[in-house]
């Protein structure tokens, strides 16, 4: 073998252990079981950082007295971008999205669709307080 040869083999030989030795060292072990407790802990914070996030949501776009067909649009897309935990919630993200879709396609003319945006906020409003306001 020439030298040229024998380099190239080590350095082939080097970048597959390199490669090797970073897969293992990324990869992780299995999570410990989470006790009740931890995991209902672990629930209440994820629905408080959901909380969070729909309180954002609503708080941008037009002013919703001024422009109430305008912020109507503006909420749909984002509220549909929350993964919310628990079907629960995620179902009441859901109906406050599509009660705003429905509100925007009539141009705010429709009284079906002003009061699905007005059960679907009280109903926000039951897990995240203050929320829909």
């Amino acid at each position: 073998m020439t030298n040229r040869t024998t380099a190239r083999l080590t350095c082939r030989a080097a970048l597959v252990l390199i490669v090797l030795l970073v897969c293992a060292c990324s990869s992780s072990a299995p999570a410990p079981a989470k006790s009740a407790k931890a995991a209902s802990g672990n629930s209440a914070a994820a629905i408080e950082t959901t909380c969070q996030q729909v309180s954002a949501v609503l708080a941008d776009g037009p002013d919703p007295d001024a422009d109430p067909v305008g912020y109507a649009e503006a909420q749909v897309i984002p509220l549909r971008g929350i993964t919310a935990p628990g079907q629960a919630l995620r179902s009441v993200v859901s109906q406050l999205a599509d009660a705003y879709q429905q509100f925007y396609a009539s141009n705010g003319k429709s009284s079906t669709a002003k009061e699905a945006v007005a059960v679907a906020s009280k109903k926000l409003n039951s897990f995240c307080p203050g929320a829909a306001s």
